[in-house]
């Protein structure tokens, strides 16, 4: 019997899911609603209730924990649908209704049915919100359209086409390669163009405002190649306040710059010649297409791939973004390689798509195929899910709306189905299989070998009875990379293909299912759980979440551990995540939404391998997210609202919850909630408590000074020891007054106070750890000498202060096992610097220099209009070589 829904899962379902009432002054006596009970832009929150009185617009309501509440009915959401079972009913009949004759009809809606039932199959969002509910409501989630022509009006009607699709429910994708670059010519107007960045700030721009089907927020992707000019300003467009917040960004990688960021190549950075006669009619974005028509290409800027891989992978750290998509690899393991090129993903990079392709989702609960009696999976309960399933989707196609005509051709000629998968992770904690480990990946490569398998022959019968999709062409599609490999694995699919046809151009896509997974309470999409207990921010509120299987295993076992196949994603190392989601695509014929969930203090060196290791492994794309990356999370391990809305109150108290969070996601569930508890320090919060941790500084203390070149100007970086360790760092950099002085002060401050604080650790390997690569606006020399910013100067400077105590140490210990005299012990340190040469009694003032030649005769300050290092002194103001900034204007 199934379970009744409660709590979050209970408010998503109505709120997203379940048929509602549009019109509010239809509510009554008795009605089910949810009640926004806080109207608040950045954290509303909905409750479920029941209607107790109405008077005119005023109704009183009676929560689920018995508050009561007096509101306007405008805050209401009706619903019609009370139940999930009233629900499937309604995606049963609408999916069966497509079938030829009533027979058909009746047969595939007693077995859709079936396969609801009990969360088993759970449709995507807009499947469940729209099926049978509107003739207006797209069933796909997300659209690709084309890359926007390169004209103004191209650009409205890229923007109109999106708007509608989002006024509709559906997310799109878009690549800006069509678009010409920065400063280019435009001849019409006889002016230059703001670049394929700028435009992509109006459509996200845009996104932000849309409410989608009246259930949730746009969602848009923008990509861009890796050959086009604005490139580097799109890798570090979020950098800049402002300019695109409603939009996820990936770049498309080529296998060419993979190759050339492996062999330290250049790259060349290219658009079309704007001024060849067919550019407005040839030219789409496709650049391969292009250059096979003999149209010129013109250079732009020659870049060292290494360079702008550092790029990526530096942005990525810091704040998530850009993902990286594999494209070419894509295109050449695709099934539509030979008529439909992928020219980009869905917002969510599960699903890359041609231009017009469509999102067609949903998800097998595989925490429903659990045979407890033989502890395995229920084989044959899954492979009559998967049939039925890929059915049911096939359906979809016919069933919803189209409201555009090109996406009706695309998607009736090539059929594109994603047949997914949720409740992994619970699944594995069932079987006892540890997610990540060596076991769980010869599981899962056993497990979706097995869907893929099951998914293609189901497809391939489905084509046996209504025709293969319009572009099959047997010979051509068997060559894609996806099928080489399935063929090589699963001959009979081969030989049901030949002999059958093929219904569907891809049949699989593991989609995050973030919302419907939070419905059901299983794990979401292929992703481990987050934590076993947790709090979830959305538009419904701030909730809090409890792991039914991980709170199962807590109430049978008290006061005991969880085993060690009870893992949460922080658990995990990022190479455990990469090395899943390869084993896993290796049989998905789309992709694969999935997120390497990273520790704080990942480095900027370890993107840059889990990157280059996802690209080995054959992964069609990859993101990571670095724990506190971003100002805003969705989940958390604590209980922040209230801090986050009383931040004012203590830089302490913030400081201490950030910390908190960080600890506990990596903790078990015990923990978790012995750390929840905890109360948030107060503004009391005093010095005091930690002075006897502090090491005082002494009078006197020896040290060097190291003087580097920055992006800033020069640099010199006094280290001082105590007790033969790295105990405080001074800065100077730049004139008195500027910002930068003022910040290589603060940066100076704060690395001594970390330094001298505490016994534990060495703190020293740690401070380069974080600030070693840590890169700004520019970059000075190249090679072992190139210094990203301060901060990395300063990393820089105190690896080498670490060798030059090492070698002192050493000499140290070498006078001693010589049996030296205390004098001749003291009068052999003193010809031993830091830069082994003799300095005698100026041992403590050495300045090493690190210079890549060049000589930096202005230092440099930051610009408040761009941010960039290119605030200079110039004519008596001060001036922004970047983007033209001055003060005295």
């Amino acid at each position: 019997m199934n379970q009744p829904l409660s709590g979050l899962s209970e408010k998503i379902f109505l709120d997203r899911y379940a048929l509602k009432q549009a019109d509010v002054k239809e509510t009554k006596v008795g009605d089910y609603v949810l009640v926004l009970t806080q109207d608040d832009v950045k954290f509303p929150t909905k409750e479920v209730g029941v209607v107790l009185e109405r008077d005119g617009d005023t109704v009183k309501v009676q929560l689920r924990n018995d508050d009561i509440i007096e509101t306007n009915v405008n805050k209401l959401t009706l619903t019609i649908e009370k139940t999930p079972e009233e629900m499937w009913d309604r995606l049963a009949k609408a999916m069966a209704s497509v079938e030829k004759t009533e027979e058909k009809q009746h047969e595939w809606q007693q077995k859709f049915r079936a396969v609801l039932d009990d969360w088993k199959l759970v449709p995507g969002g807009r499947i469940a919100a729209g099926a049978g509910a509107s003739d207006e409501l797209t069933l796909f989630n997300c659209y690709v359209i084309p890359s926007p022509h390169d004209s103004r009006g191209g650009i409205m009607e890229t923007l109109t086409e999106m708007t509608e699709i989002m006024s509709r429910g559906g997310g799109v994708g878009i690549n800006l390669s069509s678009l010409r670059p920065t400063r280019a010519i435009v001849r019409g107007v006889n002016g230059t163009s703001s670049g394929a960045v700028s435009w992509g700030g109006l459509f996200s721009y845009t996104t932000g405002l849309i409410e989608q089907g009246g259930s949730r927020r746009g969602a848009l992707m923008l990509m861009i190649n890796d050959w086009h000019p604005d490139m580097l300003r799109f890798i570090t467009v979020k950098q800049n306040a402002g300019e695109i917040t409603n939009a996820n960004l990936s770049v498309c990688v080529s296998n060419d710059f993979m190759k050339a960021v492996k062999e330290d190549l250049d790259w060349e950075l290219v658009f079309p010649d704007t001024s060849d006669p067919d550019y407005d009619s040839l030219w789409d974005g496709d650049l391969n297409k292009w250059k096979d028509a003999g149209k010129k290409v013109i250079p732009y800027q020659t870049v060292k791939a290494r360079e702008v891989w550092h790029t990526i992978i530096s942005s990525a750290w810091k704040s998530a973004e850009p993902g990286v998509v594999f494209t070419e690899y894509y295109n050449q393991m695709s099934n539509s390689w030979y008529f439909n090129p992928i020219i980009c993903t869905n917002p969510c990079g599960e699903q890359g798509l041609p231009a017009w392709g469509v999102c067609n989702l949903s998800a097998l609960n595989l925490s429903k195929f659990y045979d407890d009696v033989h502890h395995d999976v229920a084989w044959d309960e899954l492979k009559t899910a998967v049939h039925t399933a890929v059915r049911f989707l096939d359906n979809v196609i016919d069933k919803t709306p189209y409201h555009f005509e090109e996406n009706k051709q695309n998607q009736q000629a090539e059929r594109r189905v994603g047949l997914g998968t949720m409740g992994l992770a619970e699944l594995l904690i069932k079987l006892k299989i540890r997610y990540g480990s060596a076991d769980s990946l010869e599981f899962l490569d056993h497990l979706y070998a097995f869907i893929a398998k099951e998914s293609y022959l189901a497809s391939s019968s489905i084509a046996a009875e209504k025709g293969s999709f319009t572009h099959f062409e047997t010979d051509l599609f068997l060559q894609s990379g996806f099928m080489k490999n399935m063929i090589e694995h699963h001959p009979e699919v081969g030989k049901a293909i030949r002999e059958q046809g093929m219904r569907n151009v891809t049949v699989i896509t593991q989609a995050p299912t973030g919302s419907t997974g939070t419905m059901v309470g299983t794990s979401t999409g292929i992703e481990p759980y987050f934590a076993f207990e947790y709090y979830r921010q959305s538009r419904l509120g701030f909730d809090k979440q409890y792991v039914p299987i991980a709170q199962l295993w807590n109430d049978q076992h008290p006061d005991e551990d969880f085993p060690d196949y009870f893992v949460t994603a922080m658990n995990l190392s990022a190479e455990d995540h990469i090395r899943v989601q390869a084993a896993i695509q290796k049989w998905v014929d789309s992709s694969i939404s999935k997120t390497a969930n990273c520790p704080a203090d990942f480095t900027i060196e370890d993107t840059k391998a889990l990157y280059e290791l996802a690209f080995d492994l054959g992964c069609k794309g990859v993101t990571i997210y670095r724990d506190g990356s971003r100002d805003e999370q969705v989940l958390h391990t604590t209980d922040e609202q209230d801090s986050a809305e009383s931040s004012g109150e203590s830089e302490a108290a913030s400081t201490t919850v950030s910390e908190t969070v960080e600890t506990t996601s990596t903790i078990d569930n015990k923990s978790i909630a012995a750390a929840v508890q905890q109360p948030t320090p107060s503004t009391s919060f005093k010095t005091n408590i930690v002075d006897h941790q502090y090491k005082k500084r002494p009078q006197v203390l020896e040290g060097a000074t190291y003087k580097y070149n920055t992006p800033f100007g020069m640099a010199y970086i006094t280290i001082n020891d105590l007790d033969g360790i790295p105990s405080e760092i001074f800065l100077n950099v730049g004139k008195a007054g500027s910002d930068v002085f003022a910040m290589s002060e603060a940066l100076g401050r704060v690395c001594s106070l970390f330094l001298r604080y505490g016994e534990h650790g060495e703190k020293e390997k740690l401070l380069i750890k974080h600030l070693k690569g840590i890169g700004g606006s520019g970059a000075i020399g190249f090679g072992s000498n190139r210094v990203e910013s301060i901060a990395d100067a300063v990393a820089q400077a105190l690896q080498m202060h670490m060798s030059k105590l090492e070698l002192k140490r050493d000499a140290m210990a070498s006078l001693v096992e010589s049996g030296a005299t205390l004098q001749q012990e003291q009068e052999g340190l003193m010809t031993i610097s830091l830069d082994g040469e003799v300095h005698g009694d100026d041992v403590g003032q050495v300045v090493h220099e690190v210079n890549d030649g060049s000589d930096l005769h202005a230092s440099k300050d930051l610009c408040p209009a761009c941010g960039s290092a290119s605030l200079i002194n110039a004519e008596g103001c001060k001036t922004c070589g970047q983007c033209g900034y001055s003060k005295c204007s």
